[in-house]
């Protein structure tokens, strides 16, 4: 692994976005939020301190930077050479987590918390360590993230993998502008133009890299996709819909715009009539919000109650898109309403008929807040609409 290019990448990125100050003076000056690389000889002396050759990638970070400021936007601060200890030692509390490990590997007996060594110096209440009895074929060391206010401890197959998780943290957290944040976008473009394309897995497959460094176009681009390949059961509808109402997971406008207005939001409303009392909502979701008082400059509420006045208007009528998608589904509806086989390869011939409203609409959602396509739809007639090419022109 060569550290330094990806770590001053990492650095150039942190402190580009630091607008509260809250780096110190010196990362700022050297634009490093390292420090100077560790000596063989303070590697050798550790790992005769601790019985144990250290694992390639931790190893080579150590000569690269004898420590870490900012791993992520949770851990502030790594240890080094002078200071690195088993967790059982230095931060014997978390060892009462180890009944949470739910990814631990199938052959790797034992308590990984009893044996693993402490990386971290300073987090928000958590930590990160290696454990030196869960090793691949590299000699690589499974990697832990344990924080008190996630669900459970975290394992990533290496050093390498826990901090290019780090890594993603810190992009979904702030989003700092840069080389990483304009490849993922671009990777967030080609992805459209898959799923515009009929490439559905292609498509998937990108926007779920893309979303790791938290891109607001992904979560949009990703649910409409997913409303069509998962199961047609209202919890699940609205597992799906609800993913959309934070503000930081979608653009800036969304909720004015008429994708969501059009064609999210009538799904929601279809979702919150059919639900059962033991989940709630999109729209429950969007309620809480409101009455909590977050809804300031976010418009959903807004958004929710116009719809609401819209369809108690006299002659409302719900329309599925442009007109010339619209009459195609209507006719199809008219055919075949109740044949859903046919009636859902008729709307695979209409789709060439389909436009998008917006650049980031990629599937006929609106088609969804009917309840006779929506309960007719299964996971392989939507990936049978969806493979079908169309036109990207919004």
């Amino acid at each position: 692994m060569n550290w330094r290019p990806r770590l001053e990448l990492w650095s150039e990125e942190r402190i580009a976005a630091d607008d509260l100050g809250d780096l110190a003076p010196e990362v700022v000056r050297q634009g490093w939020l390292g420090y100077a690389p560790a000596a063989e000889a303070d590697i050798a002396a550790v790992e005769e301190r601790l019985g144990l050759r250290l694992p390639p990638s931790y190893r080579s970070f150590l000569l690269t930077t004898d420590g870490w400021r900012h791993a992520g936007e949770f851990v502030w601060q790594m240890r080094d050479t002078t200071n690195l200890g088993w967790l059982r030692d230095l931060e014997p509390s978390w060892q009462s987590w180890a009944d949470l490990v739910t990814e631990a590997p199938t052959g790797v007996p034992g308590d990984p918390f009893g044996r693993g060594l402490l990386i971290s110096l300073h987090a928000d209440v958590g930590v990160l360590f290696l454990d030196p009895g869960d090793r691949d074929e590299n000699g690589e060391w499974a990697a832990y993230s344990v924080f008190s206010w996630a669900e459970s401890p975290h394992r990533h197959p290496s050093f390498t993998a826990l901090m290019q998780s780090l890594y993603q943290d810190f992009h979904r957290v702030l989003r700092p502008a840069g080389k990483t944040r304009d490849s993922w976008d671009l990777v967030v473009e080609r992805a459209r133009g898959e799923a515009l394309s009929g490439n559905v897995d292609a498509a998937m497959a990108a926007l779920e890299k893309a979303q790791e460094f938290g891109r607001p176009r992904t979560t949009v681009l990703r649910v409409q996709l997913q409303m069509f390949l998962a199961t047609s059961s209202p919890y699940e509808a609205s597992r799906l819909l609800s993913q959309l109402l934070s503000p930081e997971s979608v653009p800036d406008g969304f909720f004015t715009g008429s994708l969501f207005t059009d064609e999210f939001l009538p799904c929601m409303f279809l979702q919150h009539e059919h639900k059962e009392p033991w989940y709630g909502s999109a729209l429950d979701v969007v309620q809480i919000l409101v009455t909590a008082g977050n809804d300031k400059g976010f418009e959903r509420g807004r958004a929710v109650e116009e719809h609401r006045a819209r369809v108690q208007q006299p002659g409302y009528r719900h329309t599925y898109g442009n007109p010339a998608f619209d009459t195609a589904v209507r006719q199809a509806l008219a055919d075949h309403r109740t044949d859903p086989a046919a009636l859902w390869q008729a709307l695979e011939a209409a789709m060439k008929h389909w436009q998008p409203r917006t650049p980031d609409h990629i599937a006929p959602v609106a088609l969804l807040a009917d309840p006779v396509l929506a309960y007719s739809l299964t996971p392989e007639r939507g990936r049978a609409l969806l493979s079908t090419p169309h036109d990207g022109a919004a």
